[in-house]
């Protein structure tokens, strides 16, 4: 009975092995007919029914059952695109600081850093009281708690731009806010329009994601407004949003109001939302005012991002949020549901920060808003006013954030083959480090960030203006325009 058994099962495993290598090798060989049959446990191999050779399948059995398995473990696609352009080009520079000086950098873009720009003591206590409730030491919903939602809301609501807690999606920081923005509103193969020299982080959110980065210019030559017809030009049927810097990094620049108008009025005409970065809102210097986008906007939709970092010089604490400016119900529920199934992938920021969110926004004095910005003015000042006198040095006077970009005449240094080159040398010799504005996209500028203290940053404007004279060259074609005047 068994034996019957098992010899019905062999001839149906050797039909089913001769009917499959039949049918797959058939053409290989270019045989007319069949070109195996199976004898127990050896195939013979027949092309036009010539024997070719036989194969053991039971040897072959037995070393396919021993062949170990080999590891093969590769980066991810998403982490090979993932590319910061700041850290690839300071991580390269190889240079020590002159060890008779000491170090001021002007390169970190951390208010904190320097210890002279604490944040308020009622933002610490509104911390404590939330440590101390022992009510935010669990999981919040991913989007962030209801309240902490309502007191964003009700901060920036403004009639032109009114808000409800539902348009408000609480994050980890600002630059998770971007990501979640970019993410929603992005498919791979599409691309983003971003400015030019502009913060590095959007072409390297968006390259990870398989999106296209077009940039476009800012004008140094008009306080770094946005060329509104090289901005037009770059959006074609693949542009998914414009991101929109406003008060700038690096640039310190601020947008007037008509300006804004003017951006607006472009992403109207082709039907692109705005993504508004604008983590130094309310950052401006006396005469200048600051204008959100959404305040402006009557049917682009805006998703507008900010957080605590530098209004209230918190950065490591990590609460941002995004919100959602819809502007005849353009973006829907498909957007705003599509926020909320990205944001359960980590389920929210810090919850102890959410819980002190609603104190830290109403009890922060203007006081200390009107401190700060008089500070970065200040700076801001002392550093124009002393480069400006500085021969090869072009700065561009700002209206707020906290930073500062100043030109380098390159024929003026022909010693030095670059921005990089530039700040390298500053670094070795003067022990001052500004960030090369090829970080930026924008070659032969540097940044400054103006929150060191006044007595740094007289000190480092002096270093950098001894830097320069001593490797200043006059250009032959300034010294033959001289001549020509002369006459």
């Amino acid at each position: 009975m068994c034996r019957g058994v098992w010899g019905t099962a062999l001839r149906f495993h050797q039909w089913t092995t001769e009917a499959w290598f039949n049918s797959h090798f058939r053409d290989k060989f270019k045989a007319s007919g069949p070109i195996i049959k199976m004898e127990h446990e050896s195939y013979g191999i027949q092309v036009n029914g010539n024997s070719v050779h036989h194969v053991n399948m039971s040897l072959y059995q037995a070393k396919m059952k021993i062949r170990k398995p080999k590891w093969n473990i590769k980066a991810s696609e998403m982490s090979r695109k993932t590319f910061n352009p700041i850290r690839a080009i300071v991580d390269s520079m190889n240079v020590e600081p002159n060890p008779s000086k000491n170090m001021i950098a002007l390169s970190i873009g951390d208010p904190t850093i320097f210890g002279n720009l604490p944040t308020d003591d009622n933002v610490l206590q509104a911390m404590k009281e939330a440590i101390d409730s022992k009510r935010f030491n669990g999981y919040a919903p991913a989007i962030g708690y209801q309240k902490s939602r309502e007191a964003v809301s009700n901060f920036y609501s403004c009639p032109e731009a009114p808000l409800a807690a539902k348009d408000v999606i609480l994050t980890s920081g600002c630059s998770q806010a971007i990501e979640l923005a970019i993410a929603v509103l992005c498919n791979p193969g599409q691309n983003i329009l971003v400015p030019r020299p502009g913060f590095s982080l959007y072409k390297t959110l968006a390259v990870s994601m398989g999106i296209d980065v077009k940039l476009y210019n800012l004008l140094p030559e008009k306080s770094w407004e946005i060329d509104l017809k090289h901005l037009e030009s770059l959006i074609d049927d693949k542009t998914c949003c414009i991101i929109v810097n406003n008060p700038s990094n690096p640039c310190g620049s601020v947008f007037s109001k008509s300006h804004i108008q003017k951006i607006i009025a472009v992403a109207s005409r082709h039907c692109t939302p705005i993504l508004a970065d604008e983590i130094y809102a309310e950052m401006v210097f006396s005469g200048c005012k600051y204008t959100s986008v959404a305040s402006l906007s009557t049917d682009v939709p805006i998703l507008s991002c900010g957080g605590l970092a530098k209004r209230w010089l918190v950065p490591g604490w990590r609460l941002g949020w995004i919100l959602i400016h819809d502007r005849k119900n353009v973006f829907g529920n498909e957007i705003r549901e599509g926020l909320v199934k990205l944001s359960q992938r980590i389920l929210g920021p810090c919850t102890i920060v959410q819980g002190a969110l609603e104190a830290i926004i109403n009890k922060t004095p203007q006081e200390f808003y009107d401190n700060t910005i008089s500070f970065l003015k200040s700076n801001s000042d002392i550093c124009y006013t002393a480069l400006s006198t500085v021969a090869g040095l072009r700065p561009i006077k700002p209206s707020g954030a906290m930073y500062l970009m100043v030109g380098i005449n390159m024929e003026h240094f022909p010693e030095f083959e670059s921005d990089v080159d530039f700040t390298e040398k500053l670094i070795a010799e003067q022990s001052v480090f500004c960030l090369p504005a090829t970080c930026f996209e924008f070659p032969n500028f540097f940044r400054i960030v103006v929150t060191v203290s006044e007595d740094m940053m007289l000190e480092a404007c002096t270093r950098i203006k001894e830097f320069c004279e001593q490797h200043y060259h006059l250009h032959t074609d300034s010294i033959i325009q001289d001549i020509e005047c002369d006459k």
